[in-house]
């Protein structure tokens, strides 16, 4: 099995990357994970919208900020009008604001179906293949690359299409989420979609994704998918030490031993002190983190009224002193390990006026599509 994942000219070893996830992988979080890690690994911001980059959006620009000791850079963007794609990748490449370039074909949420992005936009294959030239063009010697889903329903798959389409336009790498749009994060991924696409498009890697939630889930995905690299997305909610696990894994040093509760609420104190320190005020930091304390404390005994009262702090303070309460001397808890995040499935994926009406003609889609804010 390979462990040698090249994007470009960066190298990713072990090839594991975080996945894109709104309002979750910004600058706080991957520093998170790349400590755990030790630096290996590639560590995706969340989406960037193309048309609040070019726009210079302020709440864009500090998105797409990166602390001094993240190598690789890597921004993912969202668009549907090739022209504002070109732009924004251009702006990147020649402002010199990130090393690699993802672009987002693989987002199932309503407010970016409807506009015919995320998910929906590979149904369209010349609409695809517009925006993935323009982006290749734009970027110069930046590699780009691409992640989507396996289509918008079963009876609209597109992953095969679109992955020869990438190939043919030049870009560096595909990943691809095992589910359709209309899954969601329901039901269970389909990892031979993802050996599929391996053997369709040989001649650029492979990334899989869904339902890693451990190491040896990302190992298994690979010996049975012979996929390049995998990504790993709701997996590591509340658990930013499995780039740990996986960097072990992959280099077969030894599992780590799971963190206890002392050690997990040391990592989600220093998590909302990162997000104060990058947001510029400890309180709004200390309030962005209570989205996080659910999934840190999976499984954990800590009372229902310990846990609201958790989940309404407004100082790291106020935090650290109810952590304090709980009792810190216990285990890692048994199956804590599973499926974390959303698991919603079968919802009707909500598209423009006839866009199935045909999979070639791109009428309809134009720069009012584009969604103005960032971060999903």
């Amino acid at each position: 099995m390979s462990q040698q994942l090249t994007i470009g000219p960066h190298l990713v070893q072990p090839p594991v990357v975080l996945a894109p996830m709104a309002g979750i992988t910004n600058a706080p979080f991957r520093t998170l994970c790349r400590e755990y890690s030790g630096g290996k690994g590639l560590f995706v911001s969340e989406m960037i919208t193309t048309r609040a980059l070019v726009e210079r959006n302020e709440k864009t620009m500090q998105l797409i900020r990166f602390d001094e000791s993240e190598k690789p850079r890597s921004i993912q963007l969202y668009g549907v009008d090739p022209a504002t794609v070109g732009k924004a990748v251009r702006m990147i490449a020649e402002e010199d604001l990130a090393d690699h370039i993802d672009l987002n074909f693989g987002c199932p949420v309503p407010k970016v179906t409807r506009k015919g992005g995320g998910s929906a936009l590979p149904y369209k294959r010349n609409l695809l293949r517009a925006i993935l030239k323009e982006a290749v063009s734009g970027a110069g010697d930046l590699p780009v690359t691409m992640k989507m889903r396996k289509g918008i329903d079963d009876d609209h798959i597109t992953f095969l299409d679109a992955g020869r389409i990438a190939v043919e336009e030049g870009v560096t790498a595909i990943a691809l989420h095992g589910r359709t749009a209309a899954q969601h994060y329901g039901g269970t991924a389909d990892w031979d979609a993802i050996a599929r696409l391996k053997e369709h498009v040989p001649e650029i890697p492979v990334l899989g994704n869904g339902d890693i939630w451990c190491a040896d889930d990302a190992v298994r995905m690979m010996r049975e998918t012979g996929c390049d690299g995998v990504v790993v997305g709701r997996g590591c909610l509340g658990r930013p030490w499995l780039f740990g696990d996986l960097v072990a894994a992959f280099e077969g040093t030894g599992k780590p031993a799971a963190p206890g509760m002392r050690q997990v609420a040391d990592a989600m104190v220093r998590h909302a002190a990162l997000l104060g320190e990058w947001i510029g005020d400890e309180a709004r930091g200390v309030i962005d983190f209570r989205k996080h304390v659910a999934w840190y404390l999976k499984g954990f005994s800590v009372g229902s009224e310990m846990r609201k009262r958790l989940a309404i702090t407004s100082s790291l303070a106020e935090l650290r002193a109810g952590l304090d309460e709980l009792d810190l001397d216990q285990a890692w808890p048994v199956g804590a390990d599973g499926p974390r995040g959303r698991t919603s499935g079968n919802n009707r994926v909500v598209l423009p006026d006839g866009w199935l009406k045909d999979p070639y003609d791109c009428a309809g889609v134009s720069e009012d599509a584009e969604l103005d804010t960032s971060g999903g």
